[in-house]
């Protein structure tokens, strides 16, 4: 126990829990049981241990408890873009959840590249207890190959796949794309432009085939695909390629890119919607402030990531929790959108 000085006061030593179990009457091998949760102790015993430790204002290190358990209380999430507020989102949900439990959270930036992905994959899962991998650029193939080693592990934004044994939470990405395509249809849009994400990103697949699916469905349609990326700059790089299309509508991969898009084209005295209509993905926070406010697919970030926790502490668990079904983005529309000039 910490002892008393001369005025009274308790010195600075922390409590330990040899203090508790000397206060309380018990084996430290009890403190341990009780503090880590275990109902292995009986219960009269156990708020003894609780009320000692409360008095002694008592602590436990972190690190012992993790090595008690066999676990390190941490978590570890991949991001491709952790400057994307949708991705900041996500992890927002994910941290708060896994907080709640008393998790920690190690988040890796892993850039476009599936290489460096899957190398800062394996060293931050061998850092951790389990793994979170948000829209990940590898191939099925490479994950199917690296994910086995890797468990407990959540893949969040990549459609369930056979050749992906691992516990998935996917975003409908082609229906998205299929409703983007339906609104500028409405609107009398023939002649359209997809602004396409990255070359690696799964979903910027996922979004090609529900313009394929769109486009069987409006044969009379035209969509031309332009080379974009993820970022602001990507959007701002097309402005003049689109300006200068015969289209009336674009399609953009992501929010980030219609915002550069929305700033290029206003650049080029293009107004939106009554020259150009713009559709986004994602409804970030900013969509509804962009000048105009964006049309967007909107995707509930914040509950993505507790349910991605929800799901690996499933896992860690080793409960059950069945594959859920892809969400649905729903429309949004803003004032980038309109009749056809």
């Amino acid at each position: 126990m910490g002892s008393s000085g001369r005025d009274g006061r308790r010195d600075a030593r922390r409590a330990t829990i040899s203090d508790v179990a000397v206060t309380a009457g018990v084996s430290r091998a009890t403190v341990s049981r009780v503090m880590n949760g275990r109902d292995s102790v009986d219960a009269d015993l156990a708020e003894r241990v609780r009320s000692a430790a409360a008095a002694l204002d008592y602590r436990p290190s972190s690190i012992a408890r993790s090595l008690s358990l066999g676990r390190t209380q941490t978590v570890a999430v991949t991001i491709p873009e952790l400057d994307n507020p949708m991705f900041q989102r996500v992890l927002q949900g994910f941290t708060d959840a896994s907080a709640d439990q008393g998790y920690r959270v190690l988040v890796a930036n892993t850039g476009d590249d599936p290489q460096t992905e899957l190398a800062t994959a394996v060293e931050a899962r061998s850092r951790c207890d389990a793994l979170l991998m948000v829209a990940p650029r590898s191939s099925d193939e490479a994950l199917h190959e690296i994910l086995p080693q890797l468990q407990p592990a959540v893949v969040l934004g990549r459609q369930p796949s056979s050749r992906i044994d691992v516990s998935s939470l996917a975003i409908d990405y082609a229906s998205g794309a299929e409703a983007a395509i339906d609104h500028l249809v409405e609107l009398g849009h023939t002649d359209l432009i997809y602004v396409a994400g990255p070359e690696h990103s799964s979903s910027n697949r996922d979004r090609l085939a529900g313009l394929a699916r769109a486009n069987e469905r409006h044969p009379e349609l035209t969509i031309t695909q332009v080379v974009g990326g993820a970022q602001l700059a990507d959007g701002h790089r097309v402005a003049a390629e689109v300006a200068k299309s015969p289209a009336t509508g674009v399609f953009v991969y992501n929010d980030l890119m219609a915002f550069g898009l929305l700033a290029g084209l206003a650049e080029l005295g293009v107004n939106v919607p009554r020259d150009m209509s713009v559709i986004g993905f994602d409804d970030i926070d900013l969509a509804g402030y962009a000048q105009p406010p964006l049309t967007t697919l909107a995707v509930p970030h914040v509950s993505l990531g507790v349910r991605a926790w929800e799901r690996l502490e499933a896992l860690l668990a080793k409960r059950e929790d069945p594959q859920a079904e892809p969400y649905r983005p729903e429309l949004v529309v803003r004032a980038s959108t309109g009749q056809a000039r």
